[in-house]
């Protein structure tokens, strides 16, 4: 298996003058990679710029960023045409590996506008090599940027950062240098393509939590009622959980209860609710076991929630 590390550049709408198209909020402008194989030694290098077809202004933000000249894009090719070669290029026995989990849901965005199906009918696993720095190194919820890690991890800059090509050779780089495999476990999910069946669901245990992508309803109604909220299982031994909360919300996108399972104790679990490209709705799950201590902080924080709520509707409007 090869790891396939990419960059994107793109360019959006200017304020005063062109409209952004909805369909495709950011086009990209601009894409590098990195071939490592299995030894995470590079082997391949790829680098395109893509000629605009939408947005034919730099906005000025982007023009600062990433320091490309529209007359040079101008000279790139069409994106139907870079996208195959890229595609081409990867292979098929690959993972992509990028710095932050957007360019996979913007990759494929830009490709269904083209009109190209999206790179699979399902969740796709990759690494989010800027999270896995952040478990390498710090807390495992900071987000830093490519430079503030290259400068920690003392590594050469031989080349200049913010093009597409050049974050794909740094981020290479710290991938290099993660060694934990406890870190090297931590698969992150692009989810541009939800499960639309039981099948395509996504089940994954960690070592300390677990991750649950569900299929997609019609409604979050359907999900709210379905199965993965009413029976929630121990992500161990895969007995129901007995309830200690009904589900909360303290914004109607984020759920969370605490169950027990009497053979491993307590577990938290959280639901943040999706909505597809087709506006179908989804869900991600996560179940992490507890302490005794964090069960009673949670159950504090829910009280203090609906206390407030509570207030809030008594004040004269």
């Amino acid at each position: 298996m090869n790891y396939i590390i990419f960059d994107l550049e793109w360019n959006q709408g200017v304020n005063r003058g062109e409209k952004r198209d909805k369909k495709m909020p950011l086009e990209i402008v601009e894409i590098g990679a990195v071939k490592l194989n299995e030894d995470r030694e590079m082997i391949s290098e790829f680098s395109e710029l893509i000629k605009p077809q939408i947005y034919h202004e730099m906005h000025n933000i982007t023009r600062k960023i990433i320091h490309i000249q529209m007359e040079e894009l101008e000279k790139g090719k069409p994106f139907e045409e870079v996208m195959p070669a890229f595609l081409e290029w990867c292979g098929e026995d690959s993972l992509f590996c990028t710095w932050g989990g957007l360019d996979l849901l913007e990759l494929q965005r830009n490709m269904t506008y083209y009109g190209m199906k999206p790179l699979s009918d399902r969740p796709i696993k990759f690494y989010d090599i800027q999270k896995l720095f952040s478990l390498a190194y710090e807390d495992g919820k900071s987000r830093r940027t490519l430079e503030y890690a290259i400068d920690l991890l003392d590594i050469k800059k031989d080349i200049p950062f913010h093009r597409a090509f050049s974050d794909a050779y740094y981020t290479a780089k710290v991938f290099d240098k993660i060694e934990d495999p406890d870190v090297l476990e931590r698969f992150s999910f692009d989810i541009y393509t939800p499960p639309d069946s039981r099948d395509k669901e996504i089940e994954i245990v960690f070592s300390d939590y677990a991750k649950f992508i569900t299929q997609t309803f019609d409604e979050k109604k359907n999900l709210l009622d379905s199965r993965y909220i009413n029976q929630p299982l121990c992500y161990l031994c895969k007995k129901r959980l007995a309830r200690r909360t009904k589900w909360f919300s303290p914004n109607g996108k984020h759920y969370y209860s605490v169950g027990y399972c009497f053979r491993h104790g307590y577990m938290k679990s959280k639901i943040r609710i999706k909505k597809a490209e087709n506006g179908k709705t989804f869900a991600v799950i996560t179940h992490k076991l507890i302490s005794k201590e964090d069960k009673k902080l949670l159950i504090e924080w829910r009280d203090e929630m609906i206390k407030k709520k509570h207030n809030a509707m008594k004040q004269p409007q």
